[in-house]
């Protein structure tokens, strides 16, 4: 399939190392785990988030990060965001949580609806900051997480596969990188993240899987490539943050527009640049 048809096709993605915008098919995945904050909008009608014994049905829903969850939706296609949870302030998504979960949902709903929109009509080429995916989407940029100088260069350079080097990077690495010990590292990542590195370095290698989703591909290779030790635990890993097996998310995503974030807007401690 060429750019123009999957262009037409209107299922598009934005991904940066701190953001994903996702529009396109939801298949019929099991649960899944992102290491993200999801935040799910339905294109049509409603949609239904389970998590563990509860249920949620609305056109819009927020789910926090590594919370296993299933999803449905009354329309084969479903829109979902991605925030990274170490690139904003806690705080800041506890109050977005409360605004998808209260009486102004179906506002932010429509907003998602209209810049998805917008940028299928735009039929994008460039690339884009994280502070203009803020605003398009939520009307605002959120704020940075005030986290470690060391802890967000670790977390920056597990994120940067443009040489396949972040998914093979070990604590040992990252702690010799910042001038730490490993288990001074360690206990500082988790502390910083509130997550361990462990499960940080898994997600984001499940992640980086969504560059190469449109694209025909030897997934043994890229498995490989980005990190995991061979084809079974890949495949369990994914299915584990997406619910699908990664064969399937290849097949549903042909025909995907993928535009990425500007080049170079990371400086060297890590921080994302053109932020209003």
């Amino acid at each position: 399939m060429n750019d123009r048809d999957r262009r037409e096709s209107g299922h598009l993605m934005l991904i940066s190392p701190e953001r994903v915008f996702y529009a396109g098919l939801l298949g019929r995945p099991r649960k899944r785990s992102s290491g993200g904050f999801n935040i799910y909008a339905a294109i049509r009608g409603s949609l239904k988030i389970t998590e563990d014994k509860s249920e949620a049905v609305g056109e819009v829903a927020l789910v926090p990060p590594y919370l296993p969850h299933s999803v449905e939706s009354e329309h084969p296609s479903i829109i979902c965001l991605v925030i990274e949870p170490e690139t904003v302030e806690p705080l800041a998504m506890d109050q977005l949580s409360a605004r998808i979960s209260g009486p102004g949902a179906p506002d932010i709903a429509q907003r998602i609806r209209q810049a998805y929109d917008s940028l299928r009509l735009q039929q994008r080429r460039g690339g884009f900051t994280t502070g203009q995916f803020d605003q398009l989407f939520f009307g605002e940029a959120l704020p940075d997480r005030n986290i470690d100088q060391r802890i967000r260069r670790s977390a920056a350079r597990l994120n940067d596969f443009s040489d396949f080097s972040g998914g093979k990077m070990t604590a040992t690495d990252c702690a010799a990188s910042v001038s730490l010990s490993p288990s001074r590292f360690l206990h500082l990542f988790k502390e910083q993240t509130g997550v361990s590195f462990r499960a940080f370095r898994a997600w984001k290698r499940a992640r980086h899987l969504l560059h190469f989703v449109n694209e025909d591909i030897n997934l043994a290779h890229l498995a490989q490539d980005i990190g995991y030790p061979d084809s079974t635990h890949f495949s369990h890993s994914i299915r584990r943050f997406y619910g699908l097996q990664p064969r399937a998310i290849f097949s549903g995503s042909r025909d995907l527009a993928i535009y990425r974030s500007d080049s170079g807007v990371l400086d060297s401690a890590g921080f994302r640049q053109g932020r209003p």
